[in-house]
């Protein structure tokens, strides 16, 4: 429980979540990068160059401190660093499994979340855009691969996300084998 909570412990400097779009103009990519307490990307100016892009199919701009989201994240994460500390100090299987059926259940609640931002920025469109397509939408995938007229927008955990959900499957390791001892 001790590597679970440094496992959420990188959220604190490395990105949570990543939306990539590919298109003919950038064939690399443009990279945002979510953390629990801001939104940026691979390259300075990477949220202006979304917001950017957005504006033009009506998409209303990524503004970090209008996310409440970002304010909170930091608290749940550390109380949840704290639980599995304390799972870890007192060592008893029921707080390992309560640690685990909780950060099941934030996670969920979080996606879920996750999933209502994204549908509402790519449903709520401006109708005074630049651009108008006949009913299409522009929401992002929650997670995998959807192609957005001329992009390719990937959604995936970043590093810190993988870490979060390898300190996951760790605890229900430490839960699964404090209850068969």
């Amino acid at each position: 429980m001790i590597l679970v909570a440094a496992c959420l412990g990188t959220l604190f400097f490395l990105p949570m979540w990543k939306i990539i779009l590919i298109a003919p103009q950038y064939p690399h990519g443009v990279q945002m990068h979510i953390h629990i307490n801001k939104i940026g990307g691979k390259d300075p100016g990477t949220l202006q160059n979304v917001n950017i892009l957005n504006h033009y199919i009506g998409m209303k701009a990524i503004e970090p401190d209008s996310i409440p989201e970002l304010k909170i994240l930091p608290y749940i994460i550390s109380f949840f660093m704290a639980f599995a500390l304390f799972a870890a100090v007192i060592d008893n299987k029921y707080f390992y499994l309560s640690w685990t059926i909780l950060f099941i259940i934030a996670c969920i609640i979080g996606l879920y979340d996750f999933y209502l931002w994204e549908y509402d920025y790519g449903h709520n469109l401006d109708d005074n855009a630049p651009m108008k397509f006949e009913d299409e939408s522009f929401q992002p995938p929650l997670i995998g691969n959807k192609t957005l007229l001329n992009f390719i927008a990937k959604s995936w955990p970043h590093t810190g996300g993988w870490l979060a959900i390898l300190g996951l499957v760790m605890s229900g390791f430490a839960s699964y084998f404090k209850f068969k001892k």
